[in-house]
């Protein structure tokens, strides 16, 4: 049994836990809710040793827990897996399993890598990696990362497992592989802390649920007793509604972006129209081919025939400045921590990066830094960023605050063309209520034309009204009458399944 009492920890401008009390108990799955800065990561970081709390204590089977570091709490089998993969590029996947472990496999000067990969293999086969253990991981993709991170955790005989979004960067087939192995483990006694957005996953794996706001504990309830509802009240103080939106103003007679008969190493003749006004919806599973067609939209990615046109024009992208500067399209990445931000930079920064140009000084064309904040400032407000200040740091934001730096640096260079690709993901229901109200107003009320990448099916046939299915580098299907009429998640999604069956 893990007891958290009365735990209270503070920053610099903020209260993150405000005496928190919870009981986690052995062979359960137990989920940790809130919003984005309700202090469910704060939390996690205690309990294994990344912070020390400022008030309140641990228990660990009655006995009071005094955690230094990690390893203190990997020596108390307490282990945590990240949401931002962490891992060694260079380093093979049976060497990232067995990181801490190496000194095990040394035979004098050398190490027998070959007991290593053997023994690192039972780890990997416990989450369906399916690749050689002497695999670089430099060269997984992200959910393959985020599977080594689980199997190095398993390595370490955790009977405390805390999963910080582990489901984030996984196919539907792989996050089903990753519960039946959490259903395993809590057969065998292990305690479970599970940190995620998707309600639909906690509704289907937890035992039990607490949820945080604002770093206050709201309750911890079993989760047979709670409807989602009641939770998205417990945690924002009101419940959500996914109503048909209604229809947008969309003119039919002016595309603003055409791909005609592209071809390249992926693509054997895609064509795509997106309209004044549009949302349109890209759906399909992972590597079905949406992110490279708006990455080779945007010129991040070449292709080899066919055309893009924008506004009736033919275009020539070579880059992503380029898409900005000339045509005024902005792509938000599914990856804003590697390809969508600078997280060592403040929020001003982020914020102004794609207008810097505008506001250098004409003569000595250097930034002219209160300009710069003026307009960071305009975008905190419209966006309601919670931040200290617009100097702050951005790694210091909580996700769903980082994803609205994100969206906004694309707003403040007042693109008319928008590619949001994965919007919502890993944020918690309020922000995602909140993005999705600022998509529709952009389009609705605005005149943007958005490209939604999203897998959430929900977001999609609330948002889109004109849905493209990928499959294999492919359109298979398209839903073209949705802004003619209202429709039903289970019908739009019947359809969908038909297209990919």
């Amino acid at each position: 049994m893990l007891e958290v009492r009365s735990i209270s920890k503070s920053f610099p401008g903020v209260k993150a836990l405000d005496g928190v009390s919870v009981s986690f108990a052995p062979g359960t799955i137990h989920a940790l809710l809130g919003e984005n800065g309700a202090g469910k990561s704060t939390l996690m970081k205690i309990i294994c040793g990344i912070y020390g709390p400022d008030e309140g204590e641990m228990l660990l089977d009655g006995k009071r827990l005094h955690l230094r570091s990690t390893f203190d709490a990997l020596h108390n089998r307490i282990s945590i897996v990240h949401q931002e993969i962490q891992v060694v590029p260079r380093a093979s996947i049976a060497e990232n399993i067995m990181l801490d472990k190496l000194d095990r496999y040394r035979r004098g000067m050398a190490i027998d890598w070959k007991r290593l990969a053997r023994e690192a293999k039972v780890f990997t086969d416990m989450v369906d990696l399916m690749l050689p253990p002497e695999t670089p991981v430099v060269a997984l993709s992200a959910a393959q990362k985020q599977l080594t991170q689980i199997a190095r955790a398993l390595s370490d005989g955790a009977t405390i497992l805390l999963l910080d979004e582990p489901t984030s960067s996984l196919t539907l087939h792989e996050v089903d592989r990753l519960f039946d192995l959490l259903r395993k483990l809590k057969g065998q006694g292990v305690t479970i802390v599970f940190v995620s957005h998707k309600l639909e996953e906690v509704m289907a794996l937890c035992d039990v649920v607490t949820v945080l706001r604002d770093g206050k504990l709201m309750g911890t309830r079993p989760r047979v007793e709670l409807t989602k509802d009641q939770i998205i009240a417990m945690m924002i103080g009101r419940t959500t509604f996914d109503e048909f939106r209604g229809l947008l103003p969309i003119d039919y007679t002016r595309p603003v972006l055409e791909v005609r008969g592209l071809k390249s190493d992926l693509f054997d003749g895609m064509d795509l129209t997106l309209w004044q006004g549009e949302i349109l919806g890209l759906y399909g599973l992972v590597g079905s081919g949406r992110t490279e067609l708006a990455k080779t939209i945007i010129g991040e990615r070449r292709f080899d025939s066919g055309s893009v046109l924008v506004r009736g024009t033919p275009a020539k992208i070579g880059s992503v400045a380029e898409s900005l500067q000339r045509y005024r399209i902005g792509y938000v990445s599914e990856n804003r921590k590697e390809e969508g931000l600078i997280m060592s930079a403040s929020v001003t920064s982020n914020l102004t990066i794609t207008i810097w140009n505008r506001l250098r000084s004409r003569l000595l064309r250097i930034l002219k830094p209160r300009r710069e904040v003026d307009q960071a400032i305009k975008m905190i407000q419209r966006l309601d960023i919670k931040t200290p200040g617009p100097l702050q740091i951005l790694n210091n934001l909580s996700g769903g605050n980082q994803q609205k730096v994100s969206i906004g640096k694309w707003l403040v260079a007042d693109c008319d063309i928008l590619i949001l690709d994965e919007p919502t993901t890993g944020v918690d229901v309020g922000a995602k209520e909140y993005l999705h109200d600022l998509i529709w107003k952009m389009a609705k009320e605005e005149g943007k034309s958005i490209i939604l990448i999203s897998s959430d099916m929900p977001e999609l046939v609330k948002l889109s009204r004109r849905i493209l299915v990928f499959k294999n580098y492919q359109i298979v299907g398209v839903l073209d009458d949705l802004n003619k009429r209202e429709s039903t998640l289970e019908e739009t999604s019947l359809r969908i399944g038909q297209y990919l069956a």
